[in-house]
Formats: structure tokens, C-alpha cells, sequence
């Protein structure tokens, strides 16, 4: 059957609603969570929190990870994997470094400007790696981290007071208007050779995070315009049974929500669409399920229990003849599955499922426990799911298909804090005590629910 004739015959419908409690408790997400905990606080330097992009692999630092492994920091402390005094300690020694390495528009021996980080760094230096660019998004994945451990050690204790501090000032010092040479919208990158990428963050997708932190900001904000401008070049479509804003992987739908809760609270472009944003990541997530059941592609190891595609390490940019078909495997790549943008090349994440996890447990636990089951250590180690997978990659190397090696910070921080938000959601809770994430939803337009309900107080 053909997409369209799908879309033609396939009633939209919601995924069901069903109690959560049940997989709340799940003690498999106790080991999932203690495991992909320990990739950040075993991997993380303690004397700068330059968390690696990945690990066996030495590579460099990912600045969005150490977004994430600030994050993990209270989560641990809060599943008494690690104390407070150890949380406190390695957040600090995070922020001292981002405050005060050296920020500047030099193509080396820096670590910023204008507030903004380099996309990855090299993990001893800390300055610039190699040529990557003044990254916007990944400073805003950054920047969440920042304002959650600022929201969580909120005591009088010398060490909390200074968290407190070095986040504002590392926030403040973010010149959201300089990264605008075509506004309103953001640019996606800078490089001091050669200036501004020619893209622009437009569509759904992660930059949902950075541009509420843009708005919110107290000292370089965006107008509230850039909102608009940024949801009108969404795309609402039906696909797999189910319409929402379209956008293939499922790291766009999830890393948002890693931080915000967005239930029940809308702003004007899901005030006329009759949802919100957690909603629309439901079923994004339940349209993935239903593609990987009816397998379009007949790839390997597909259905109703494995699935999930997202941005992901994959087994190389190569073509190989399998069972008299030939097929083109991608190497790192953003992978999904939707209306406009389907890139499938049979390499499926955990990632995927896991960072679903709130939106619909009842497909995710099972998933994910579907692939421990089916590749047992090959799949599930030390600290949790490895990156990817591919059942249908088979050469002499990989007899039985490639299963990766490596764990991906920026795969592994869904994971853990997606899980903590389905059993407690203490992210959640906590990131709604900060006056600048607030800002930014009400400027953006954002009302109903929790955001009303502060006001009020």
C-alpha cells in the first residue's frame, strides 16, 4: 500500500489513554535509569564536566551532553545513586569552567563568543575543536541544563548560592539578538571564518528549547514575534493513523520536553489545533510504531515491538546486495519517519523509545524491553542501551547484523530524564520554579494549565 493510499483510507485517530502507574513502578526502569546515570558521572572529567560526544570511542566533548549530564546530576541525587555534596560538587566545577574559559570572536584557543559555545570541545583544553561552529542549539540544550541545576540547589548553602550565580551569569551573558542576522528567526551556527550559516531554525523541531530561552532572556531577548514567525512555517499532516506537526526523528519531538512540561498548556498554534505539544509527541511517537509494523522497506527485525528512529550512529555510508536487494546504509544520521521526510535505512535507536517514555509508556517499556530481550548484551551493557542497531547489516564482520558499539551522551540524556519524568516528573516539577523558562512560554503565547496556575500565586 502506498502512503497516500494509506492517508486516504486510514481514519485519524489519538493513540489510546491508558493509567501509567503500572510502568511508573516497573523496576526495569530502576536498572535503565542507575545504568544511564553511571554514562555520565563514570565518563564526565570531574575537574571541568566535559562530557564526551561518546564513549568507548575517545572523541571530543559535546556541549549539548554536558546540557544533559548537569540534568542526570540532581536525578542521581534524587534516586540516591550519588549525595548531594557530589552532585554539588561536579555542577560547580561545570559552571566555574563554562564562566570562565575564554569566550572571544578568535578561531582558536577559545571556547565561545557572545555568550555561545562551540558545538563539541576538546575534552582537556576545552577550547574550540578543529573548525565546528558557534552552535545555537547545542548552547541551548546547554543552557537547560544550566537553569535546571539553578532551580534544583535552592538552599542557602554556600556552594547552592554559587550554582545559583554562575547559572544566571552564564545565562545572561547569551547574546540572543547578535545571533539574528536575518531576523527574527536564529541562526543555526557561526563560524569566525567565515560568519553566520545560511540556515535559519525553522519547522518543528528542537529549537522549541532555544527559542523559549530566547524570549525569556532578561538581557538580550528576542520579541515575542519571532514565535509566530517560527510556527507558521510548521507542517500539520496526517500519517500512520494520526495528524500532528510533522517531524521525522523523535529527538525533535523529545528533547523540548526533557525540560518543559508542555501538558496542558498551549500556545496559539495548538490552541487552534485542539492539542498541545505533549499530545503531538504521542503521537508522533505512536505513528513510528505503526510505520515500523507495516515495514515499507521490509527491513529486518521490524514490528509493533521494535521500533524508533531517530538521530543515531548507523553502520557506515555503504551499499551491500542482501537477498538479492540492494540496499544504502547511512553512518551517524538523523534518522525518522513522516508526512514530508522519511529517511529508513533499517538502523532503529532505544534512544527513540526511551525518550518517549512520558508520552506513551505502554508502547515504550515494551519496546525497550523487546530489544534487551531480543539482542541481550550485545545491545544492553555497562551503561545501558548502546546507540543503534541493524539487524539487516549482515557481512562477514556482522553475521547476525551491526550492533553499535559505542553510548552517545545526546542519546543517553533522553533516556534517563524522560524516564524520571514518566515516574515522579521531578525534571518537570523543578524547571517550572524558573522565572526565565516561564518568561519565555508567556511570551511565546503560551497559556492554560501549571503556567496559569503560578500566576495566580
Amino acid at each position: 500500500m502506498t502512503l497516500v493510499a494509506f492517508f486516504a483510507c486510514e481514519e485519524q485517530k489519538a493513540p489510546p489513554s491508558i493509567e501509567t502507574a503500572s510502568w511508573r513502578e516497573d523496576p526495569f526502569l530502576d536498572s535503565l535509569q542507575h545504568r544511564t546515570f553511571n554514562f555520565f558521572w563514570d565518563t564526565t572529567p570531574s575537574k571541568n564536566g566535559l562530557t564526551p560526544d561518546r564513549y568507548p570511542t575517545e572523541t571530543f566533548s559535546s556541549v549539548a551532553a554536558v546540557g544533559f549530564a548537569l540534568t542526570a546530576l540532581p536525578i542521581g541525587v534524587e534516586r540516591g545513586f550519588i549525595t548531594r555534596e557530589q552532585a554539588r560538587g561536579r555542577t560547580l566545577a561545570t559552571l566555574r569552567f563554562f564562566w570562565n574559559s575564554p569566550q572571544s570572536p578568535d578561531a582558536t584557543n577559545v571556547t565561545g563568543y557572545k555568550g555561545f559555545y562551540y558545538h563539541f570541545l576538546d575534552p582537556d583544553t576545552g577550547h574550540r575543536f578543529k573548525t565546528v561552529e558557534l552552535s545555537s542549539i547545542d548552547t541551548a540544550l546547554l543552557l537547560a541544563g544550566v537553569l535546571f541545576v539553578q532551580s534544583y540547589f535552592e538552599s542557602g548553602q554556600p556552594a547552592e548560592k554559587e550554582i545559583r550565580a554562575l547559572a544566571d551569569s552564564i545565562y545572561q551573558r547569551v547574546d540572543w539578538q547578535w545571533f539574528r542576522p536575518r531576523p527574527p528567526l536564529v541562526s543555526m551556527g557561526w563560524h569566525p571564518e567565515r560568519g553566520f550559516n545560511t540556515s535559519d531554525w525553522t519547522g518543528y523541531m528542537e529549537s522549541m528549547i532555544l527559542y523559549i530561552l530566547a524570549l525569556g532572556s532578561p538581557t538580550y531577548p528576542v520579541e515575542p514575534e519571532v514565535w509566530q514567525k517560527w510556527t507558521s512555517t510548521y507542517i500539520w499532516a496526517p500519517y500512520y493513523g494520526n495528524e500532528f506537526v510533522s517531524f521525522g526523528p523523535l529527538f525533535g519531538h523529545q528533547y523540548s520536553h526533557c525540560w518543559i512540561d508542555f501538558r496542558g498548556i498551549r500556545d496559539a498554534y495548538m490552541r487552534e489545533k485542539g492539542i498541545d505539544y505533549f499530545e503531538n509527541s504521542r503521537r508522533a511517537t505512536y505513528s513510528q510504531q505503526a510505520y515500523a509494523a507495516e515495514n515499507p522497506k521490509g527491513f529486518k527485525g521490524y514490528s509493533d515491538l521494535i521500533w524508533g528512529f531517530s538521530a543515531c550512529d548507523g553502520p557506515g555510508d555503504v551499499r551491500l546486495t542482501i537477498d538479492g536487494t540492494e540496499r544504502r546504509f547511512a553512518g551517524y544520521a538523523a534518522r525518522g519517519v513522516s508526512f514530508d521526510w522519511v529517511l529508513d535505512d533499517g538502523t532503529l535507536t532505544p534512544t527513540a523509545a526511551g525518550g518517549s517514555l512520558p508520552f506513551a509508556p505502554e508502547i515504550c517499556v515494551p519496546a525497550l524491553k523487546a530489544m534487551k530481550d531480543l539482542m541481550g548484551t550485545r545491545i544492553w551493557g555497562e551503561y545501558g542501551f548502546r546507540d543503534a542497531f541493524n539487524l539487516t547489516f549482515v557481512d562477514d564482520r556482522h553475521p547476525d547484523g551491526w550492533i553499535d558499539k559505542d553510548y552517545l551522551g545526546i542519546d543517553q540524556g533522553p533516556i534517563l530524564i524522560m524516564a524520571e519524568n514518566l515516574r515522579t516528573e521531578f525534571v518537570w516539577e523543578t524547571m517550572k520554579k524558573n522565572s526565565y523558562i516561564r518568561e519565555g512560554l508567556r511570551k511565546a503565547g503560551f497559556t492554560g494549565g501549571w503556567l496559569d496556575e503560578i500566576r495566580k500565586q
